[in-house]
Formats: structure tokens, C-alpha cells, sequence
């Protein structure tokens, strides 16, 4: 679940980097056209510009709707266009409206229109954010659920070893000293579980990725390493706290209550 939720963002920008702006074109001549296609190009939301002819914007409909109008019409409607893909950042209604407005602004009349999937854009962010919530909310119940019977399991552990613990201070041992090796073995203890885990994340995520190829392009290397990190900081912590709160909690007790 960690994994997903950090990858999401990464998930969620390259989703939204597949939407397609156009802006129709109301003029001719190449130079015209190509200084407006330089410009859009030049801009940061923009990647991936390229200018669509009459005879492109044609295979294209015939492509994506599997017919061929030349039966029926003999003229192309479809306008020429400079389609692009805005950048993650930009796929929102309000940014999107926002460079609609630029670049009639700048070229007027030469350009007849700027068209995208509206509502998909709309869906688009309200879904990744609600799945981002859902993520979130899933993960901390987890890390509840998992740092609870962590700490259930050490404490039956302490509790097993909970007359030696006062044999020890009985005979004149300092909190420290017995504390001491118990609190080194939870660390490794802690240092080897987290070493398992990442070990299984690195199995699990190499055959989702051989299965599935393009994970390859979503998941962030940085966030994963920051992934693991926290799962070895957390295995420890976590380790560490229960094992040294028991030890404690032991010395405090009377002989007599241990029984």
C-alpha cells in the first residue's frame, strides 16, 4: 500500500499527460503556421507539438472511428490543428481555460478554437484524488494494524523472559545493563525483518514489473528508496520502543505481581 500511495502521484501525472489538446487552425501558409507551433512548443505546459494537415486529421478520424467518409463526402471538413500534451501540472479546467485564453490572445483570429476532453480532464483529477485519499486512509489503518501486533508479539516475548529480567535486578544488575542486550536484539531484530521485507517488495514489484512492463515508466525510483528507508527506520523504532517499554515495565513490577 506504501508503494502505491507514493507511486500515485507519478500514476496519476503520466494519466493525465495522455490528454490531448488541438488548437484549430484558421489560417494557411507555413511559415504562419510554423511560428505558431514554435511558440506553443516554446511554452512549459506543452510537450510533444506537432502540426496535423487536412489528410493527418483524416486517418486519424478513420482510425479512431474505423470508417472511411470518401463514400459519402468528397471534400475533408476536418481542420488543420496543433495538437499537443499539456503537462501534468497544467491538466486542470482552470490552467487549461487559462492557456485557451493566451493563445487567443496572442494570435486572434488565426486560431478558431482550442479543443480538449473537457469532462475527462474533470473526472480525471477528481478521481486521483480520491483515490489518493483511499490510499491513504488504507495505509495508516495497516500501519496501525501492524505496529499494534508488533508490539503484542514483544510483549508476549518480555513476557516470557519477565523473571529473568528480575532475577537480574534482584542480584544488583542496573536498569542499563539488563536493558542493554535486549534493546541490541530488538534493533537487529528490527535490522533483519525490515531487510526481509524490502527483500519481498523487491520480488513482488520485479514480477508485477515483468508481467506488466509499463509500471517500468510510472514508478519513481527516489520515492521507493525513501520507501524503504522508512520501513527500516519504522522496524527498528518500533522494535526498540516495545522491547525497551517491557524491560521497564518488568522492573517497576513486585516479584510477587509477576506471578
Amino acid at each position: 500500500m506504501g508503494w502505491f500511495f507514493l507511486n500515485l502521484k507519478t500514476m496519476g501525472n503520466n494519466l493525465k499527460e495522455q490528454v490531448e489538446v488541438s488548437a484549430y487552425l484558421n489560417v494557411k501558409g507555413k511559415d504562419t503556421i510554423a511560428q505558431i507551433k514554435n511558440y506553443i512548443a516554446a511554452q512549459p505546459y506543452a510537450k510533444d507539438v506537432q502540426y496535423i494537415d487536412k489528410e493527418k486529421a483524416k486517418e486519424i478520424w478513420n482510425k479512431d472511428n474505423n470508417e472511411d467518409w470518401d463514400k459519402i463526402l468528397d471534400y475533408n471538413p476536418l481542420p488543420e490543428s496543433i495538437n499537443f500534451y499539456a503537462k501534468a501540472d497544467y491538466v486542470n479546467e482552470d490552467s487549461l481555460k487559462k492557456i485557451a485564453g493566451e493563445l487567443t490572445q496572442k494570435f486572434g483570429t488565426q486560431l478558431s478554437g482550442l479543443n480538449y476532453p473537457e469532462t475527462l480532464v474533470t473526472s480525471m483529477n477528481d478521481k486521483v484524488n480520491k483515490m489518493g485519499l483511499i490510499f491513504l486512509a488504507i495505509s495508516i489503518i495497516l500501519g496501525v494494524i501492524v505496529v499494534v501486533s508488533i508490539d503484542n508479539t514483544i510483549k508476549l516475548t518480555m513476557y516470557s523472559n519477565r523473571f529473568l529480567i528480575k532475577t537480574m535486578q534482584m542480584v544488583g544488575a542496573t536498569r542499563s545493563f539488563i536493558a542493554r542486550p535486549m534493546n541490541v536484539r530488538a534493533i537487529v531484530n528490527g535490522l533483519i525483518s525490515a531487510a526481509v521485507a524490502i527483500l519481498i517488495m523487491l520480488l513482488l514489484t520485479g514480477w508485477a514489473k515483468e508481467r506488466f512492463p509499463e509500471i517500468r515508466s510510472l514508478e519513481n525510483a527516489g520515492l521507493n528508496f525513501l520507501l524503504y528507508g522508512c520501513m527500516v527506520v519504522f522496524s527498528v523504532l518500533i522494535s526498540w520502543f516495545s522491547t525497551n517499554r517491557s524491560v521497564n515495565k518488568y522492573l517497576k513490577t513486585r516479584l510477587d505481581d509477576l506471578y
